[in-house]
C-alpha cells in the first residue's frame, strides 16, 4: 500500500469513496433526523445541508461526509460488512453537526458553508435546542442495533464526547491568555486541545466502525489513535484556512481567526520564532485591529515561518496516522480506499 507521504505527491480521487459511503448512510441518517420534532428536524436538516429554511430542498450541496466515510471504511477494514458501520456513521455525523451548531454560537461565527449559521437563521435558543437534540439522537442511534457491540460503542462515543468538550473548553480559555510570557499558550497545549477538539471524533469514527464490526481491541485502538493524529492535521488545516483561506471556499471572512484573536498554530509558532516580538506587540494591542493591521499580522506570521512550520507539523501528524494504520491488521481493499481518502483530503486541505 502507498504511504500517505508518497500519495500526497499524486493524490487519488476521493469523491467516489465519499459518495458511496454517503449513499449507504443517507437513508439511516434521514430516518434518525425525521424522528425529531418537525421544527427541530428542519433545523437539523438545514445544519446537515439537506434543506433550506422552511424545509425546501437545499440549493447548495451537503458536506463531504468525511466522518461517515471513516466509520464505514473502519467497519470494512476490520473485515466486516459496510452496513455494520452505518450506526456509527450516523452517530458521529450527528455529534459533529451538534458540535458545529454550538461552536458557531460560542465563536460568534455568522456563516457556515457560505450560509447563515443555524443560530443566525433560527435564533440562538433554537440552535442550542437543535444541537442538544442531535447529541441525544446520536447516543440513541448506537443503542438501537441489537448487537453485542452496542454498549462498547456507546462508551467509546461518550469518551470521545468528553474529550471534545475538554478540547472546546481549552480553545475558549486560550482566548483570554496573553500572546507572550509565562501564561501564554504553549504549542504542546495547542496539540492537546486539537487532539481533543477535532481528533477525538475522527478517531471515534474510525474506531466505531471497526468496533461495530467486531474488530479486536488492538485494531480499534490503532484506528482511534490514527484518527486522532488525522484530527490534529485537520485542525491545523482549519487554522491555515482561517487566516489565508479563500472565503469563496471556506464560507467565512478572510483573516477571521486573526480578527477573533484565536490562538492558532501558525500564530503560536510564529511567536516563538525570531521576529515574534513585533507580532506579539501588534496582536496584544488594546485597540481593535483594523483591516490594514490584520493583513499586516498575517504577513508577520508568514514572514516568521508560522505558516510553513504549521504545514510541516500537519504532514508529520499525517505520517503518524499512516504508520498506525500500517501497523493494524486491516483488510486490503478498504484499507487502500481509506488511505486514498485520507491522502486526497490531506492534499486538498493542507
Amino acid at each position: 500500500m502507498t504511504p500517505l507521504s508518497t500519495a500526497l505527491q499524486s493524490p487519488p480521487a476521493a469523491p467516489e469513496i465519499l459518495r458511496r459511503c454517503r449513499e449507504l448512510v443517507a437513508p439511516a441518517l434521514a430516518e434518525a433526523v425525521g424522528g425529531l420534532h418537525p421544527w427541530v428536524a428542519e433545523m437539523a436538516g438545514y445544519a446537515l445541508g439537506h434543506c433550506e429554511m422552511g424545509g425546501a430542498p437545499a440549493v447548495r450541496g451537503q458536506g463531504k461526509g468525511v466522518r461517515q466515510a471513516l466509520a464505514v471504511l473502519g467497519a470494512e477494514a476490520a473485515g466486516g460488512p459496510a452496513e455494520a458501520g452505518v450506526p456509527g456513521a450516523v452517530a458521529v455525523e450527528l455529534v459533529h453537526t451538534f458540535s458545529l451548531l454550538h461552536d458557531d454560537i460560542m465563536d460568534g461565527d455568522a456563516l457556515r458553508r457560505g450560509r447563515p449559521a443555524v443560530w443566525k437563521a433560527y435564533g440562538t435558543g433554537p440552535a442550542v435546542l437543535a444541537g442538544d437534540a442531535l447529541f441525544a439522537l446520536a447516543v440513541e442511534t448506537l443503542t438501537a442495533p441489537a448487537t453485542p457491540h452496542a454498549a462498547a460503542a456507546v462508551r467509546h462515543l461518550s469518551a470521545a464526547l468528553r474529550d471534545l468538550v475538554r478540547g472546546q473548553a481549552d480553545d475558549l480559555l486560550f482566548a483570554d491568555r496573553p500572546w507572550r510570557g509565562p501564561e501564554s499558550v504553549r504549542v504542546g497545549e495547542y496539540a492537546s486541545m486539537a487532539e481533543c477538539k477535532t481528533g477525538a471524533l475522527l478517531g471515534c469514527a474510525l474506531a466505531l466502525g471497526a468496533q461495530l464490526a467486531g474488530a479486536p481491541r488492538e485494531t480499534v485502538t490503532a484506528l482511534d489513535r490514527a484518527g486522532r493524529h488525522l484530527g490534529v492535521a485537520f485542525q491545523i488545516a482549519d487554522d491555515l484556512l482561517g487566516i489565508w483561506g479563500d472565503p469563496a471556499v471556506t464560507g467565512k471572512p478572510v483573516h477571521g481567526d486573526l480578527r477573533q484573536g484565536k490562538k492558532t498554530l501558525p500564530v503560536l509558532l510564529a511567536l516563538t520564532a525570531s521576529g515574534g516580538s513585533a507580532l506579539a506587540e501588534l496582536l496584544g494591542s488594546p485597540a481593535a485591529l483594523d483591516d490594514t493591521a490584520i493583513r499586516h499580522a498575517a504577513t508577520l506570521v508568514e514572514r516568521a515561518g508560522g505558516r510553513a512550520a504549521a504545514l510541516r507539523e500537519a504532514r508529520r501528524q499525517l505520517a503518524a496516522a499512516d504508520g498506525l494504520m500500517a501497523s493494524a491488521s486491516l483488510a486490503p481493499r478498504p484499507a487502500k480506499e481509506l488511505r486514498a481518502l485520507l491522502s486526497s483530503l490531506a492534499h486538498r486541505t493542507i
